[in-house]
């Protein structure tokens, strides 16, 4: 908390070979890893649209430790992330996203196996949404979701980023 004790939102951008992308938390975790490429305008949308209340501050020491990770992942060295998240969602997005967590590093599932993950069978379109929703990409790995004939569907990423992840996760 700092000035008149209205929540932080800490950022920074993280810049790494040629992926470049924002990055937010609060001080409980994680809450943002935006798209490669994307303005600091996407992440200050964002976080005026989820965290109404918070002050946006640029902090490089504090997110340190998820940068750590996120390049780990990147480098090909790191298939699991550790650090704390706080993730701001409806009941059914989170059910979603931590189906998305159970998927396996370097596998895929298709929208209808994540509904049938959480015994929503028909909710595919649903689960499309949640996906699509999804603020923490990579640590909670949308990417992994495609098409049932394999084809690489929309991604909050795009697809440019969604092609580079899973091509970096099946290299290992």
């Amino acid at each position: 908390m700092d000035h008149n004790n209205k929540p932080t939102l800490y950022w920074s951008l993280l810049e790494k070979d040629n992926w470049k992308l924002y990055i937010a938390a609060t001080s409980k975790g994680i809450c943002y890893i935006g798209p490669i490429n994307e303005s600091f305008d996407e992440l200050s949308k964002w976080s005026k649209k989820h965290f109404p209340e918070s002050l946006l501050n640029e902090d490089n020491i504090k997110l340190e430790e998820y940068k750590v990770e996120i390049v780990e992942y990147l480098e090909g060295n790191r298939k699991n992330f550790t650090f704390p998240t706080d993730l701001k969602g409806t009941e059914f997005q989170k059910k979603v996203w931590n189906a998305l967590c159970e998927i396996p590093y370097g596998e895929t599932k298709s929208y209808s196996d994540v509904a049938n993950a959480i015994n929503k069978p028909t909710a595919v379109r649903a689960v499309g949404s949640a996906i699509g929703a999804n603020p923490i990409l990579m640590s909670v790995p949308c990417h992994r979701v495609i098409g049932k004939n394999g084809s690489l569907t929309g991604f909050r990423g795009g697809l440019e980023m969604k092609t580079r992840l899973l091509d970096l996760e099946r290299q290992r």
